[in-house]
């Protein structure tokens, strides 16, 4: 039930979501939903299915990558952008510390490269044996 592979040093399942803002807070909705004969039936994924979620807001043009373990059982993940009204701090997930740019992900090496044809379109070539390049 994912929809991307993450190459982290160790191949993370990644299931892409799209986030909403509302005020001061981004919104990741955990589950799936597809329309059965009984109505709309929803979903939460499991370990077995995904290692990770990766999610877009449009509003803030950031993406987010929350590690399922964190969120493990919860439909909704709530990323505060601004402090709480209250100062809570505990239990507080800063949408801050989830940004995608903020990873420190160390590619392992290149699989393939773009190679460019005389025509202009693109081709993908890889190199034999895979590990024979290197950064």
């Amino acid at each position: 039930r994912y929809d991307l592979i993450f190459d982290t040093g160790s191949l993370v399942r990644v299931q892409c979501k799209s986030a909403v803002r509302h005020g001061d807070v981004v919104v990741v909705r955990c589950y799936s939903c597809r329309r059965t004969r009984d109505g709309l039936t929803r979903r939460l994924y499991s370990a077995e299915d995904i290692d990770a979620f990766a999610a877009y807001c449009l509003e803030l043009d950031r993406c987010y990558f929350l590690p399922f373990h964190q969120f493990d059982g919860r439909s909704q993940v709530f990323l505060r952008l601004a402090p709480t009204a209250n100062n809570q701090r505990k239990g507080v997930n800063w949408a801050r510390d989830f940004e995608l740019g903020r990873l420190d992900f160390q590619p392992s090496g290149a699989v393939a490269q773009l190679g460019e044809h005389s025509a202009g379109s693109r081709k993908v070539t890889g190199s034999n044996p895979v590990s024979s390049i290197h950064s």
